[in-house]
């Protein structure tokens, strides 16, 4: 299971109309190694400016590449967390997240990092089993 859904946040769910605040939190608490890494990435980008901020450190166990993973593959996570922290993410192997601004003056770059080109030039032999 992704994530711990409370029961008063399912039934939202049952009744139509999910407040995505309380969704995001939801994420927050099931997911905090992803949580942070985004929200660390987010605030560095923030902070520092630039094209983009990424993460190239291996998560330290499987149970936090789990959640980069879980985070990462739901189109419904993943465009919360965009919205949320207010950036456009970006993913390659197991752990390079990557986020950017969302303006169109970032589109270049995030095309580049999401290469066919670009996710080959991000290989290396010790992340062969990420």
């Amino acid at each position: 299971m992704s994530l711990d859904v409370t029961p008063a946040l399912l039934a939202q769910a049952e009744r139509g109309e999910v407040d995505e605040a309380e969704f995001v939190d939801c994420v927050r608490t099931s997911l905090p190694y992803a949580w942070e890494m985004i929200s660390s990435l987010a605030a560095r980008l923030k902070t520092d400016g630039g094209e983009f901020a990424d993460n190239t450190t291996p998560p330290p166990n499987e149970a936090a590449r789990g959640q980069l993973l879980r985070a990462l593959a739901s189109d419904a996570i993943r465009g919360s967390l965009e919205r949320h922290f207010g950036v456009r993410l970006a993913f390659q192997n197991c752990h390079r997240v990557a986020v950017f601004p969302t303006g169109a003056e970032a589109d270049d770059r995030l095309s580049r990092f999401t290469s066919v080109r670009g996710q080959l030039l991000n290989q290396s032999p010790e992340l062969r089993d990420c």
